[in-house]
């Protein structure tokens, strides 16, 4: 059969065998219904009126509150005019308004953690234009500075030792929101809840307590759920917040489908909503769908997607993209699974954006280095270095310490596999640094595989629009043949 994959600016076609299986996400198998948009109003209120756990926003804020409302980055959620965030964000102000909060006592702070910190392209498209108009030129839109001695509370550790650092504005105000988006994210489950708060308004030294690879490449990790010591640790940290600040967050999340429509929307406090809702996110993103384990994974890259412009062709970042999806796919992976991927893999880093993953590659590579985890040793040295936190800080560049948690994970890709070949590879000696196997074309990749690894009949998945579409975690048809349990999560 013939089929397209993502490449570069466009596609490259494969021609594989005509009993290769194929999945998208959202048509292979149909996401649950989304909330139609002439219902959306009523769903908002209706889950705004009775949230779960705690009282409603018309209880906890009167006039005089200082409400701050924290609102994730563009990595995920949609920008849509019916995006959750835009709409959420509406009706949660009609409630404030209702009981006398002030225009000039709301801050908005956009939870980028040490992603780049938020351009006014970035909040435009994120509030759309009425919000933004209504909260720009105030100074009411902020995006969250990590690095901002003035505007960090140290609050000391959790009972497991890990520091907990937070955003000054949002631990001083009266009403903390959170809105978050119940998606499957590779690290930890979902997004949303006290992820959101445990990665978006803290810095890297709280980060560095999950993002590891004592703490990802544990077995608990991989496949993705809901149970490892990952989603242990935002529990605890975003709960020690909740402990200082004297009050918990008031939460706002939706689950989102493939196409970042809403679900269903879940309002309250995070510890007793977050298990509401990932039962009806579950039946979205843990697909049992697989009759069989599957030898060989192919799908593209595309150069932008995700985290940016160039993540396809910046070797580190195409090793983190790569075990996002044995994340998400290892529990139909066989034992000897081979990915097979296109990208251009033409050196652009995009070093504006990430200005020291080519210092992190180039060490790498010279170093006395075997794997990416021995890496990790430079991550404070790298993550305080005062030139890259002054482009964190002005440039809209990635925090430094974000590249470790990028190599953390782009490990796990090489602990799963037997083997990764990348085809069409412009420049393919960034792929063979990073440990890849090169061909010029998805079907020599396809010889080479069988005559070493999965012989001459192999199950083979393709995945189109892998990257390009909100991934599921796939699973097998039998849930007793997954090493979850039916949701995916940990037994026990």
């Amino acid at each position: 059969m013939n089929l397209e994959f993502e490449y570069g600016q466009g596609t490259m076609a494969a021609c594989l065998p005509d009993d290769t299986d194929i999945f998208i996400p959202g048509e292979t198998v149909k996401d649950p219904p989304c909330i139609p948009e002439d219902q959306l109003e009523a769903a908002y209120l209706e889950s705004l009126a009775h949230p779960i756990g705690m009282p409603r926003l018309s209880e906890l804020a009167h006039k005089g509150s200082k409400v701050c409302i924290v609102v994730p980055d563009r990595v995920k959620g949609g920008e849509q005019p019916t995006s959750h965030r835009k709409l959420s964000i509406k009706y949660i102000l009609r409630e404030l308004y209702s009981v006398g909060v002030e225009k000039k006592d709301i801050l908005f702070i956009i939870s980028n953690g040490l992603h780049p910190r938020s351009k006014e392209s970035d909040a435009r498209a994120i509030f759309g234009e009425e919000l933004f108009q209504e909260f720009w030129p105030s100074g009411q839109i902020i995006s969250h500075d990590s690095e901002d001695p003035d505007h960090m509370v140290d609050l000391g550790v959790t009972r497991r030792g890990d520091p907990v650092f937070m955003n000054k504005y949002v631990y001083e105000c009266d009403v903390p929101i959170l809105i978050g988006h119940v998606q499957g994210n590779p690290y930890g489950g979902y997004s949303g809840g006290y992820k959101h708060s445990a990665t978006g308004i803290t810095n890297w030294r709280s980060i560095a307590s999950h993002h590891v690879p004592s703490v990802m490449h544990r077995k608990d990790f991989t496949p993705v759920n809901g149970g490892s010591l990952m989603r242990t640790k935002f529990d605890e940290i975003s709960m020690h917040m909740e402990e200082k600040m004297g009050h918990p967050f008031f939460c706002c999340d939706a689950v989102l489908d493939t196409y970042s429509r809403q679900i269903a929307i879940y309002s309250g406090y995070a510890k007793e909503m977050m298990p509401v809702s990932w039962k009806i996110a579950d039946k979205r993103t843990y697909v049992h769908w697989a009759k069989k384990k599957y030898d060989v994974l192919v799908f593209g890259m595309p150069q932008k997607f995700h985290y940016g412009d160039g993540m396809g062709t910046n070797p580190i970042m195409m090793m983190q993209a790569l075990s996002a999806q044995v994340l998400r796919f290892k529990r139909i992976m066989s034992d000897h699974c081979v990915i097979i991927c296109a990208s251009t893999c033409n050196g652009f880093f995009h070093d504006e954006l990430w200005p020291y993953l080519r210092e992190l590659y180039t060490v790498f590579q010279h170093d006395y280095m075997n794997t990416l985890p021995d890496m990790n040793r430079y991550g404070e040295y790298f993550a305080t270095n005062e030139e890259y936190i002054r482009k964190y800080r002005f440039t809209n560049a990635f925090h430094p310490f974000h590249g470790f948690s990028m190599m953390s994970c782009g490990h796990i890709a090489e602990m799963n596999t037997s083997a990764i070949y990348i085809v069409g590879a412009q420049e393919p000696g960034y792929a063979r640094g990073m440990g890849l196997k090169t061909r010029a074309t998805f079907e020599e990749a396809l010889e080479d595989a069988k005559k070493k690894y999965v012989g001459e009949n192999p199950n083979i998945l393709a995945l189109p629009r892998t990257f390009k579409l909100a991934s599921v975690h796939l699973c097998m048809e039998d849930p007793q043949k997954d090493c979850m349990d039916e949701y995916g999560h940990i037994p026990g």
